[in-house]
């Protein structure tokens, strides 16, 4: 059975999703960012395709810069 997992990234803490080929959820799971943490959760599933969602700092200041009302270019 093929599997695919979704992981949203962050500095602290790793949230994931997996599912088999037919699209049901097999396992959610919040852990830590860290290496050991995240092999305990995806060692045990052999994954057809990962996806990652990650942001930086950076990139969250500004979507909050936008939704107070900024428009202005950061080029």
């Amino acid at each position: 059975m093929a599997y695919f997992a979704g992981l949203d990234v962050s500095v602290k803490e790793t949230r994931v999703c997996i599912v088999d080929d037919a699209g049901k959820i097999v396992r959610e799971a919040r852990v830590a960012s860290e290496p050991e943490a995240l092999l305990q959760v995806l060692t045990i599933y052999r994954f057809k395709r990962v996806g990652l969602e990650a942001r930086t700092p950076v990139a969250m200041a500004l979507q909050r810069s936008r939704r107070s009302g900024f428009a202005g270019d950061l080029r």
